[in-house]
């Protein structure tokens, strides 16, 4: 086994780049060898880059289901853990969280998997996704310790057997630093300004936020709905790019892209929107909160617990554009100064509860009780 290298597994670069920025600094501070095992995707040059990483290509479709390209996956993840032998093994993502906790449980590698949503295969069911749903347990088995970012999230797994016996955490998402993402005051003598920040997928409740701004805007036309996000994401729910343009081209919302550095768009906004199906810990909620911005979110695993009801965001029902817009309206009809105190609220509560110390600490205890314990096992063997 090498004991100075780590290995973390993910659908994406994206996904390492933007969430695990504070743990792979902590692991490069300690003279670790970091390891990434992702497919390739726009983020990963900058991921290596940046951070000092070494990178893998990993032939993983987040789309596919089809038993020959995910069984190569898996023996790929196999081969590739088998090869590195690493000291610790920190698992992201519902299929990297499965088939690197299998790889992992069969070379006797200690691993941490964090779920970081449930994601499709709750969402919807099926003989296929219950049989994900089994995998998934028996993957998190021989974990050092699961993560979860939500208590929702760690009571489904308890009710449906997939955490047996196994250690848990539970941790704010991927945190968020206060420092960077800095309190600005809100915007004055602008347009009120809503946005959404998510990748372009049905189930993060896009279709949902356009048809809310059709129904605000034709009472409140001055209004702007941006969003911020990928097109083109490699999962089952994926919009395609030609609804996206003919939202943009009809002028009801103003689609930006994918943004480097959201906190420009942060600081125009008033408030921000994420009407998602179900979340881990929605990181763009915590990033707007340090920045002062209130949240309308809605009332699922994941988001509800992101928002405090009435004094750092509000509440509103899973699919339903009308309760959303009835919530944009009551945002509307805010004074600035009623509604600065939800912003000042919002980040007050950024400070206290979702900084990523708290995160980075939580990995960190992790990776030493998993070295310890696998040293133990070693020795007794």
């Amino acid at each position: 086994m090498n004991d100075k290298t780590i290995v973390l597994v993910s659908n994406t670069s994206w996904f390492l780049y933007n969430f695990c920025q504070g743990l792979l600094r902590a692991l490069e501070r300690r003279g670790f060898r970091v390891v990434c095992l992702v497919p390739h995707d726009d983020y990963s040059q900058r991921l290596c880059e940046e951070f000092n990483v070494t990178l893998r290509t990993m032939p993983m479709d987040g789309k596919s289901t089809g038993p020959a390209r995910e069984g190569k996956c898996l023996f790929w993840l196999f081969g590739q853990l088998r090869e590195l032998r690493p000291a610790f093994v920190f698992n992201f993502t519902i299929k990297a969280n499965i088939y690197s906790g299998l790889a992992c449980r069969a070379l006797n590698l200690p691993y941490a998997n964090t779920v970081t949503g449930l994601g499709t295969a709750f969402l919807h069911d099926s003989r296929l996704f219950r049989q994900v749903r089994r995998l998934y347990g028996v993957a998190n088995a021989g974990a050092t310790r699961v993560f979860f970012l939500n208590p929702d999230d760690r009571e489904l797994f308890e009710h449906e057997g997939m955490l047996q016996k196994v250690d848990w955490d539970m941790l704010p998402g991927a945190g968020v630093d206060v420092a960077r993402f800095g309190f600005k005051p809100l915007p004055t003598g602008e347009p009120f300004t809503f946005l959404l920040i998510a990748r372009l997928l049905g189930d993060k409740g896009v279709r949902e936020y356009v048809a809310a701004a059709e129904q605000v805007r034709a009472t409140h036309p001055e209004t702007r709905f941006l969003i911020v996000g990928p097109k083109g994401v490699s999962n089952r729910t994926a919009i395609e790019d030609d609804e996206v343009d003919a939202w943009h081209a009809g002028g009801v919302v103003e689609y930006v892209g994918a943004q480097d550095d959201v906190r420009p768009w942060l600081a125009q906004a008033h408030v921000l929107v994420l009407p998602s199906y179900r979340e881990g810990m929605p990181s763009t909620v915590m990033e707007a909160a340090a920045m002062g911005r209130p949240a309308i979110v809605t009332d699922v695993p994941g988001c509800r617990h992101a928002v405090t009801e009435g004094e750092t965001g509000w509440l509103c029902r899973v699919k339903d554009a009308e309760a959303l817009a009835t919530r944009m309206r009551y945002c509307l009809a805010m004074t600035p100064w009623a509604l600065s105190r939800v912003g000042v609220a919002a980040r007050r509560r950024a400070e206290k509860e979702f900084s990523q110390d708290i995160v980075v600490t939580g990995y960190l205890a992790c990776l030493e009780s998993g070295l310890t314990s696998h040293q133990r096992v070693k020795m007794e063997a």
